[in-house]
Formats: structure tokens, sequence, C-alpha cells
């Protein structure tokens, strides 16, 4: 596998765990994923810095095995420049569908991919195909 198909695998990677119970439930294991300087963009315009999100995540639907989880589909991912990867795909949570967009960077060789930005938005059952 090249370096390029490595990012894109070990972001995609990173991205599924972020919407595992397991890890959503955890500040220390969300806290590995996540880069210093991240920002969130939710749905209705509300950002959340990297303290922000650690802070809510465990109480954000999907973090507990006994209420919905998150179903992601076609997820996908683009290598934007060295150390850079662009994930997209879908997810399903319950009633709610979602369309997913997240930029994961590599600072150096020893620090693992993190999450820098990410931004959801919700699909209105009108706007479903």
């Amino acid at each position: 596998m090249s370096e390029e198909a490595d990012g894109v695998a070990e972001a995609i990677a990173g991205e599924l765990k972020l919407l595992s119970p397991h890890v959503r439930a955890s500040r220390e294991l969300a806290g590995q994923l996540l880069d210093p300087d991240f920002v969130a963009v939710g749905p209705s315009g509300g950002r959340w810095d990297r303290q922000a999100m650690l802070s809510e995540l465990p109480d954000k639907p999907g973090a507990s095995d006994d209420g919905p989880l998150y179903e992601p589909f076609g997820m996908a991912g683009t290598v934007l420049a060295p150390g850079v990867v662009h994930v997209t795909y879908e997810a399903v949570l319950g009633e709610r569908r979602s369309l997913h967009s997240s930029i994961w960077r590599k600072l150096d060789e020893d620090s693992g991919w993190r999450m820098y930005h990410h931004q959801g938005i919700l699909v209105l059952a009108d706007q479903r195909q």
C-alpha cells in the first residue's frame, strides 16, 4: 500500500473509532484522535473547539451501547496534501440522517492521524433521495 493510501486508511479508521460508543464515551480515547487545534461546526452553525467537544462528546448521541448507534456508509477519503486527508460519508443515527466532512492531519512521523476539522449537516426528510 502506498503512503497516501495508508494515510486515507488511517484517517478512515480514526473516523470510525470516533463514531463508536466506546470512544465517544471516553474523553481520553477521543482526545487521542482530536488534533490540538480541532474545530467542529454543527448543523445549527454552532462551533466546538477540542476542549468543548471532549467535554460534551460523552453526552452526545451515539455515546452509549444502549442508545442509537451511528451507521456510517459511503465513507471515502482523499489526500489533499502530504499529511492531510479529507474524509466524507453519510450516517444514520436512529431516525436522523446526516452528511459529514472531516479533515485529518498527521503533523510528523511521531504523531498519529488526528481530526483537525469536522462538519456535519442533517439531511431533512424532504431532501432524501
